[in-house]
């Protein structure tokens, strides 16, 4: 359920996607906000100026709350983006333990005012192979220490 407190937060990464393009970049804007709504970060997405595909807001947020938080208030920190985060981002916030996410615009809209962005090429995948070889390290790692 989206609060009143969440429309001001969303209107902000909104503001700060918008900012985005006067500065060059793609429109798109997020915040972390703590559990008492205090703004913890900001970041815009990168990608172009910095030439790295992965510089989405969404990654950026999700690897600082991992790197600075601790996982207790990594849960109750709300992600505020102004669309809704790609596969990649999506796989960044879990890792990172946030607790919630609250988006503007779905994908499906995304792809509606800009069908370009809907245009990734599927990619082939093979596997699983090499089972009893792969194994080993993940075993050796995970193996409880005596």
């Amino acid at each position: 359920m989206i609060t009143t407190a969440d429309e001001k937060l969303l209107r902000r990464a909104i503001a700060i996607a918008a900012h985005a393009t006067a500065l060059g970049d793609a429109p798109y804007g997020s915040l972390l906000a703590g559990p008492d709504g205090t703004i913890l970060r900001e970041a815009h997405n990168t990608v172009r100026r910095d030439n790295d595909i992965s510089a989405h807001p969404e990654l950026k947020l999700a690897r600082w709350a991992a790197r600075e938080l601790d996982p207790a208030t990594a849960a109750r920190t709300t992600m505020y983006t102004s669309c809704q985060p790609c596969g990649m981002c999506a796989g960044g916030i879990v890792r990172s333990g946030l607790g919630r996410v609250v988006y503007a615009l779905s994908t499906e809209q995304l792809v509606a005012l800009n069908p370009e962005s809907g245009t990734w090429p599927t990619v082939t995948q093979d596997g699983p192979a090499l089972f009893e070889e792969a194994r080993t390290p993940i075993e050796d790692h995970y193996r409880p220490q005596r």
